[in-house]
């Protein structure tokens, strides 16, 4: 399955060679959801502390749209724009906010690392949201993008997750702390509910290693091997998205152009401090993976030792019957009970016996237990 998304995202990748720099070209999964992928959508969300108006906007309603009929209305604006494969959408948004082309394009590009651009009147920057199905244990992944004016928040979502859904129900409360502040404490909301959700799945990934970890010790199989794998390829898809973000939360603490107010930094080192301690707890789990692929490998090698020995063990009781079998075979005219009417039967129990020796003495031994 990693192949086939590399494979994927080379081919995705390849459409935008001999390009030139901010080409609008969406080089997302087509065929994640394809329903929603035909049906992008902006919400507008327009607050202040004593009034809030939520609505989707038609494609009239966008065209028309004028961001200083809101600013001068003393309106706070949050627009959230889903399906961002659509690139006429995001250059028809991107010309009603004056966006550089270069952001839109890494708006368009959903493969992109966490990352943060300045710009005069704005400030720009990409995350990453996830979500792990804890029956297949595989995590799906989507790219974030935030575009923070003065007055006014702009975010890129490739579908509709509900990650936001929190936020937006205590924005809905009426006379709710979040509508008394400016658009900079939303965004840090915002980030800080995509950071949050790290940590659920930060704990379904705790929880899956440590029924993996019991499970090995006691009977290790080939499933559990794949499945270590695929735990190992999540925790560094993972490493991947959070170590980056958490240098882009420290730099949003020291931005010159102040997005982001004095009374809201104290918010955002604590965002700081949670990518640091969740990136803390994945190591955690990362050489807790790498010790069980360790562990698997000593069982095996452990389960082959315990065959090998068995086998030795079978063959060495029949070697004596086959020395005896052999020396009563060769072809002598005169050797002892040849002839004997029961030299069979006393062949046969000289052999039982011997066996029987080695036998007491290997399980004396504990050559024959199946733990040792």
């Amino acid at each position: 399955m990693k192949n086939n998304h590399q494979r994927k995202s080379k081919k995705r990748h390849s459409k935008k060679i001999g390009m030139p720099p901010g080409s609008l070209i969406y080089l997302g999964d087509m065929d994640a959801d394809i329903s929603l992928m035909d049906n992008p959508t902006v919400t507008l969300v327009a607050y202040d502390s004593s009034d809030l108006t939520e609505r989707a906007l038609s494609a009239d309603e966008l065209a028309a749209f004028k961001l200083s009929d809101y600013s001068n209305a003393g309106k706070k604006l949050w627009l959230n724009i889903h399906g961002v494969h659509n690139a006429a959408l995001i250059k028809q948004v991107g010309n009603i906010f004056n966006l550089h082309p270069l952001v839109l394009e890494d708006i368009l590009n959903t493969e992109q690392r966490p990352k943060i651009d300045e710009f005069d009147d704005y400030v720009f920057l990409e995350a990453r949201s996830f979500k792990y199905d804890k029956d297949s244990l595989l995590m799906d992944s989507e790219q974030i993008s935030f575009v923070l004016g003065r007055d006014y928040l702009l975010t890129f979502q490739e579908r509709s997750t509900g990650i936001f859904e929190p936020v937006r129900a205590r924005m809905r409360v009426a006379g709710a702390h979040i509508r008394d502040l400016d658009v900079d404490y939303l965004a840090y909301a915002l980030l800080d509910s995509v950071v949050d959700r790290y940590f659920s799945v930060l704990d379904d990934i705790g929880e899956a290693s440590e029924t993996l970890e019991e499970l090995l010790l006691s009977s290790p199989t080939n499933a559990m091997l794949r499945n270590i794998h695929q735990l190992k390829h999540v925790s560094i898809e993972l490493r991947r998205a959070v170590w980056p973000l958490r240098e882009v939360i420290n730099n949003l603490t020291h931005n010159e152009n102040e997005f982001f107010k004095q009374t809201t930094m104290p918010y955002l080192r604590d965002v700081y401090d949670h990518a640091v301690n969740f990136i803390e707890s994945l190591e955690s789990i990362r050489d807790s993976l790498s010790g069980m692929m360790d562990i698997y490998m000593a069982s095996v090698s452990q389960r082959v030792n315990l065959e090998v020995r068995a086998l030795t063990v079978v063959a060495m009781l029949f070697m004596p019957a086959t020395l005896i079998a052999g020396i009563f075979g060769m072809n002598f005219e005169s050797m002892p009970l040849l002839k004997n009417p029961n030299g069979f039967w006393l062949a046969i129990g000289l052999m039982a016996a011997i066996a029987s020796v080695m036998i007491i003495i290997f399980w004396r031994r504990q050559w024959l237990s199946s733990k040792t």
